[in-house]
């Protein structure tokens, strides 16, 4: 167990980052699920610099099913496995208008039975997008969570349920983002120096 304790690791992270923004630009539950569903393996600088082009010419599913899977391809090419994520587009917003009158769903269950939408892209559409608590883990939380002694899951679902039993639920939403940011500007996966992390400095 880390020595130092979940209340005091939230303190830091509100202390550097008291106001977290969502990385992926957005305008709505929608367009902020396609932006989670580009940031597969891609950055979300990336994929805000496709996506206003992208919305440009389809923002709402309707829109977006008018367009043919080639075109798509060719718009998000940059973000990678593009021809595997417009595919996924495409056949979830044709799903979102058969199953769910246009509106992308605000439950796990549902989320998750849509094409290319996994468990970490429904919890961050719920927490982001809608405000329900969740606590989506990425690369960036997994790493941090281990060098902190928070986890020791195998996997980001065993990370997620240990990092849920660690903070209160009201915080969940903020700490996923604040543990993002502080990962990328503090605790790298590389050429990280533990005796200047303001975390990893008092293990």
């Amino acid at each position: 167990m880390s020595k130092i304790t979940p209340v005091k690791i939230a303190k830091i992270l509100d202390v550097l980052f008291p106001n977290p923004s969502i990385p992926l630009q957005h305008a709505d539950p929608y367009t902020l699920l396609i932006a989670v569903m580009l940031s597969a393996q891609c950055t979300d600088e990336r994929v805000n610099r496709i996506t206003p082009a992208l919305f440009a010419l389809a923002k709402t599913p309707e829109q977006m099913v008018k367009l043919r899977v080639e075109n798509i391809e060719q718009l998000i090419r940059p973000c990678g496995l593009s021809l595997t994520k417009a595919r996924a587009i495409w056949n979830t917003s044709k799903l979102l208008l058969e199953r769910h009158r246009g509106q992308v769903p605000s439950t796990f269950e549902e989320l998750e039975a849509l094409p290319g939408v996994g468990h970490k892209t429904a919890s961050v559409v719920l927490c982001q997008g809608y405000g329900i608590a969740a606590f989506p883990v990425d690369t960036h939380i997994h790493r941090c969570a281990h060098r902190w002694g928070l986890s020791a899951g195998k996997n980001v679902i065993d990370t997620e349920r240990d990092l849920k039993s660690h903070f209160p639920e009201p915080q969940w939403n903020k700490l996923h983002l604040q543990m993002i940011l502080f990962a990328r500007k503090y605790c790298p996966a590389r050429g990280h120096d533990p005796n200047k992390c303001p975390i990893c400095s008092q293990l």
